[in-house]
């Protein structure tokens, strides 16, 4: 539908509403799916009219569409179930189950056996979750507030909740003008014509010789009555159904044939789609109706575009929403735009680094957020941590296997030995990083935390430059390139092997822009003569010949979400531009202004929130509103900025990276970047809390979903080819230049280290978390995985669970140690309890594991395994009577109904907990098995055992795959049942092992030992130990009470909490940690469980922000990879 029928379809909407059409109002507004009539939608939720409000929400989205269209959903039918519960009609209740409730089980089976248990309930408020539902009116007002704010989350709601400013009856006046116009073209007018239809052009009758006026406001056309209504619309009006041969919009892109003769399609939107993939690419976002000078869909494709997945959702992602059986306070998704104001933007300069070289290239890690990789035009590659200001890791341009180079590489490099870094990138989860050169060759590296960086793959890629690089995922992980040999190529990441080679471009190749819609997986690349071509992962070659606002080098970049795509450059006459694409017709739909001419490079940009665009630009950062093609605002950053200089958002925009003339990079940040950066002793500022705001267990190398939204669709900062642009950032030196020393940082070692003690209560933040039932020592702890409460398992088989409450102090109700959490139990007093066996309780081996959505928790204490409610603390099922008794639980990752369960007799069962059913039993420990791991990247369950044995089974068949004993050192006495702990770092691929005389960590496949950690004698033996959540650290008990923090990357302390930091004196009574648990999003958080029976809480303080500093690098070089010796470390605890 063109853009005028678009908004014709607006007057009319006006001119039924003013007449009072009511209904045809609203089924207009369905139809079409052009307006959402928050106000009509309102009514009916209030007024209880579900279907209605099925039916109207149908004409914008359905329940699969994306995760907030999934919950709102979700919510009315549980609304509908809940009420007819509440009237006592179990009739109605099973047939909403059924026809309306049955289709989240799919994503969600355990929740959907929540709640069709609320049927066996006298009342369902005797639930916990709903122990607080009201009255019908009062439940769907708060419903109410809840689907308003996931309506203007939802991308496909975008624009369509705000109706176009319109002047009262516009549809009538501007047939009045028609009308009048037509008056105006007769050739005998009469003073007062008399119109008695508007079916056919107006003409007068009889000639009276006089011509009338003519006003346009000459209300020729009066009120319409409603008796007669109006006729149906035929196929002559404005609607006439149209012919689809091209139901999708790919179309627009080809607007200028290329002609090269490589095939091109006739079909596809922005999603590149192939004929048999046309279907999926149906429905691209339907663009503002606020801007009558936007370009909007054709009539031939608007009537199958009309509700849209965004690009960001995949099945995948679909498929796992987490959906609560309450309410839960939305976030505030980074999808609605009045969620910002200009105040967001980091415009404060909060740091300046030292660089020692001009940058070319920036990229903030995607996890660890104040982690910043650069590149730099001497070749340097270095990783920044902004929270300690330090430089954690320098690579110098280096040729790995120069013999198996080519004769032009080698010939290049034998005449100058220096090349620029052109593009620097992390790879999705952050565990690589690519790095693109000018001269021919990529290098990926693996990053393990710390300095800890190992060369990966070096790819001879291109001939001459290779200009961009970035990370794909068409069906495993892979690097796209291109280069000054006018080809793009796609790499195995993990292999290096190539995977396709795209031809076509006639210059130079400029930048690519991998991205995806739904599963299509596509390449957008660039050339230096303006020429946009685009690529699916194919043979076919370009789908795409169009060209670049001013035949400009350019760049292109999707909005974070996926949904909005821009671009922007400069050409050869210095002009740039940044624009924003229509996405279905390949057409420009704003052009930003504010730009300056330049006279030499390329204008550099980044976006960031859904909302901002920024670019580097006559010695300044501009930014834009993206709904605005005016400058919003500029700043300098305290002065000291190239005419171009590089820019890079971290992924929460909270901090700028800027690079400034004097070789060097500023760190600007909004006011939660400045919160986030804590100060430290040094005056520095401590990011933790932004890395940890963020952390998300992504898998490591060749694991990611198909459609992840940070693949590729940011571009962040771009040096232009050095061939082409020598002079970039106004650097006015050769690329031959004598390579800077970086500045001597020995003053900075030379300082003397001490670990941080801490041995007051004043030194750190403590919780004794309440308790008023019997104390008995905690066996077992954790915190759920909302981080919302803890839950431990005490030796008398008895479970408590902790909750914070949500209050003035503690708005996120997360746990903490400065507010006190209830005790929670069910309404009706009872407790989890397990069975024991005939032995002594004392003697038992407890175990637990929570569900990934902490609904359920199993548990064994002895005797069998119980399956408990969180929610009402009721036992679901028993099994497995003992002997032999269970001594540690682990769910599968993927499969909550599949459990790893370690025995005391030394074997593992698999348990189908569905089918009642042991699938294969694992034997290979000598003694009861104390520990269960898995890792759905290696695909394999680690086990331990007390006779200090590591196992590797591989979960495909369970076949065991390798085993090692732990090395103990012969001074060591070692317990003979002494438990030993595994625990995977969150990449999935290193792993813990904790045993009372040691801690290692090991590389899971092979189990071979990289670092080994032995505690100083006076602190006992280890009781415990974990990782932090983002496994930056590693939280370690002791029989002397003391608590220590050791660096995870290198197993150095640096830090020590001794007892009387948290525990009150009392001589007479020795109380130490028997277990610790991490928090699950708070970095620097954990929690202790105690020999008797408490449970306390410890967080650094406010002011300090994290557990100490790590100790500094000997001359520069982090510890060795491989099994250090035992004892080197002793002194430092």
């Amino acid at each position: 539908m063109s853009s005028l029928s678009r908004e014709l379809v607006f007057l009319i909407l006006q001119f039924l509403d003013e007449e009072k059409f009511k209904e045809t109002v609203h089924k207009l507004e369905q139809e079409s799916g052009f307006f959402f009539n928050m106000r009509y939608f309102e009514e009916t939720v209030t007024n209880g009219e579900w279907d209605d409000v099925e039916k109207y929400l149908s004409g914008f989205t359905k329940v699969d569409d994306n995760r907030y269209s999934m919950k709102i959903f979700f919510e009315i039918r549980k609304q509908k179930y809940l009420e007819a519960l509440d009237k006592r009609d179990r009739a109605k209740a099973v047939e909403i189950l059924v026809k309306d409730l049955k289709v989240f089980s799919a994503f969600n089976e355990e929740l959907f056996k929540e709640i069709t248990q609320l049927l066996t309930l006298e009342n369902f408020r005797d639930n916990e979750q709903l122990s607080k539902y009201g009255d019908t009116k009062s439940a769907r007002g708060i419903m109410l507030a809840e689907l308003k704010k996931l309506i203007e989350a939802n991308p496909l709601f975008r624009d369509k909740l705000q109706f176009p400013s319109l002047k009262n009856s516009r549809l009538r006046t501007l047939i009045n003008q028609s009308l009048n116009w037509q008056h105006q073209l007769c050739k005998n007018p009469k003073a007062n014509p008399d119109i008695k239809t508007l079916f056919v052009d107006h003409t007068c009758g009889q000639p009276n010789g006089a011509r009338a006026p003519s006003p346009v406001t000459n209300p020729l056309m009066g009120t319409v009555p409603k008796a007669g209504g109006f006729p149906p619309l035929s196929a002559h009006g404005p609607f006439q159904p149209a012919p689809a041969p091209l139901p999708t919009s790919l179309a627009g892109w080809m607007a200028n044939p290329s002609p090269v003769p490589h095939p091109s399609a006739s079909a596809g939107p922005m999603g590149l789609a192939t004929a048999n993939n046309a279907a999926i690419l149906k429905r691209p976002r339907t663009p503002p109706t606020n801007n009558p000078a936007m370009d909007y869909q054709t009539a031939d494709s608007e009537h199958v575009l009309k509700r849209p997945r965004p690009f960001g959702i995949s099945d995948e992602q679909v498929n796992n929403l987490p959906v609560n059986i309450l309410p839960v306070a939305y976030t505030g998704q980074s999808h609605g735009q009045s969620s910002y104001s200009s105040d967001d933007l980091p415009k404060t300069v909060v740091m300046s680094l030292p660089q020692g070289s001009t940058v070319r290239s920036m990229d903030f890690h995607p996890v660890q957020q104040i982690l910043l990789l650069v590149g730099t035009n001497m070749g340097d590659i270095m990783v920044w941590d902004l929270g300690s200001r330090e430089r954690l890791a320098i690579k110098n341009f280096k040729v790995w296997e120069l013999a198996s180079c080519s004769m032009a590489l080698q010939t290049s490099l034998a005449n100058d030995y220096l090349a620029s870094v052109n593009r620097v990138m992390w790879s999705p989860d952050g565990t690589l990083f690519g790095v693109a050169y000018s001269k021919h060759i990529v290098h990926l590296y693996s990053y393990h935390n710390g300095d800890d960086l190992r060369n990966h793959l070096e790819i001879e890629a291109h001939v001459g430059s290779v200009n961009d690089l970035a990370f794909s995922y068409p069906n495993k992980l892979c690097v796209v390139t291109c280069g000054e040999d006018r080809f793009i190529k796609v790499w195995d990441a993990n292999t290096g092997s190539k995977q396709y080679t795209f031809e076509g471009h006639e210059a130079p190749v400029y930048s690519v822009c991998p991205h995806h819609k739904e599963n299509i997986q596509f390449i957008f690349s660039t050339a230096i003569d303006g020429k946009i071509k685009a690529w699916l992962y194919d043979n076919m070659g370009s789908r795409v010949d169009y060209d670049a606002p001013g035949h400009s080098s350019t760049t292109m970049a999707y909005s974070a979400d996926g949904t909005r795509l821009f671009s922007c450059g400069t050409n050869k006459e210095g002009d740039s531009y940044i624009v924003e694409w229509n996405e279905s017709e390949g057409a420009v739909k704003r052009t930003y202004h504010g730009l300056g001419k330049r006279s030499v490079g390329v204008v550099q940009f980044d976006t960031t929130k859904n909302r901002f665009l920024a670019a580097g630009d006559e010695f300044l950062v501009k930014f834009w509103d993206m709904d605005n093609v005016n400058l919003l605002m500029t700043t300098d950053a305290e002065g000291g900025l190239p005419a171009s200089p590089c820019i890079r958002f971290n992924k929460e925009g909270i901090l700028l990276a800027v690079s400034t003339n004097e070789n060097g990079i500023k760190i600007l940040a909004n006011q939660e970047g400045i919160r986030l950066l804590r100060t430290m002793e040094n005056r520095s500022f401590d990011a933790s809390r932004v890395a940890s705001a963020a952390v998300v267990k992504a898998p490591a190398i060749g694991t990611f979903p198909p459609a992840n939204p940070a693949v590729g669709t940011s571009i962040g900062d771009r040096a232009a080819p050095v061939a082409a642009m020598v002079g970039m950032n106004s650097d006015n030196r050769s690329l031959v230049d004598v390579k800077p020393r970086i500045a001597d940082e020995s003053g900075e070692k030379s300082r003397i280290w001490k670990l941080t003690e801490i041995n007051e209560q004043s030194q750190c933040r403590s919780l004794r978390l309440p308790d008023n039932l019997t104390a008995m020592r905690v066996s077992r702890l954790m915190y759920t995985n909302s981080g919302f409460a803890i839950l431990a398992l005490a030796s008398n088989a008895v479970h408590k669970l902790w909750k914070w409450q949500r209050n003035d102090r503690n708005i996120t109700t997360k746990a903490t140690a400065s507010v006190a959490p209830q005790l929670w139990q069910p309404s009706s007093g009872i407790l989890m309890t397990n069975e024991i066996s005939d032995t002594n309780p004392e003697d038992a081996v407890p175990c637990f594991a929570l569900s990934k959505n902490d609904s359920y928790v199993m548990s064994a204490s002895g005797g069998k395994v119980s399956l408990f409610n969180m929610m009402t603390f009721k036992t679901m099922t028993t099994f497995m009577p003992p002997p032999p008794a269970a001594t540690f639980l682990a769910f599968h990752p993927q499969d909550n109904n599949i459990i790893a369960i370690g025995m005391e007799d030394s074997s593992i069962q698999i348990y189908n907990v569905r089918v009642d059913e042991v699938k294969t039993k694992l034997k290979g420990h000598q003694k009861r098995v104390t520990g269960l791991a898995f890792s759905p990247v290696l695909n394999v369950l680690v086990s331990s055992g007390a006779d200090s044995q590591l196992c590797v089974w591989n979960t495909d068949g369970w076949e065991k795959q390798a085993s090692k004993f732990l090395q103990v050192s012969p001074g060591q006495a070692a317990a003979p049942l002494a438990d030993t702990r595994v625990q995977f770092h969150h990449d999935q691929i290193h792993l813990l092992a904790v045993h009372e005389t040691q801690i290692a960590i090991f590389e899971a496949s092979k189990l071979e030992c990289l670092r080994q950690w032995v505690p100083r004698e006076a602190s006992g033996s280890i009781t415990h130990a974990t990782y932090s959540c983002d496994s930056q650290s590693i939280f370690v008990s002791f029989e002397d009470g003391s608590v220590g923090v050791l660096t995870a990357s290198t197993l150095r302390s640096r830090c020590r909490i001794n007892p009387t930091a948290y525990l009150p004196p009392n001589p007479s009574l020795r109380v130490y940690p028997l277990v610790v648990a991490a928090h699950p999003s708070e970095p620097n958080q954990f929690a202790l469980g105690l020999t008797d029976g408490g449970v306390c809480v410890l967080e650094p303080l406010e002011s300090e922000g994290k557990w100490g500093t790590s100790p500094p690098l000997e001359n520069g070089a982090g510890p060795s990879s491989t099994s250090g010796a035992a004892g080197s470390d002793q002194p430092q605890r």
